[in-house]
């Protein structure tokens, strides 16, 4: 399985908020946010605190897919 946090990212578009913004109010490096832009994966607790400052839910930032290249 793979992750995606397109979800996320889009709706950072939608509320006009940008990455360095989000790493302020979430209390997370822009390094985390990078490994998010590059798909790869981060700790729950990222996530969750990602989710808080947003006021949504983990499925709201990102979604797993079958990967069948890693097979």
């Amino acid at each position: 399985m793979a992750v995606s946090y397109n979800k996320l990212f889009k709706l950072l578009i939608d509320k006009k908020m940008k990455k360095k913004e989000l790493c302020e109010l979430a209390g997370v490096s822009a390094s985390t946010i990078g490994k998010m832009g590059r798909g790869e994966p981060v700790s729950v607790e990222m996530v969750e605190r990602v989710c808080l400052a947003l006021e949504c839910a983990p499925n709201d930032v990102l979604e797993f897919y079958r990967d069948d290249k890693k097979q």
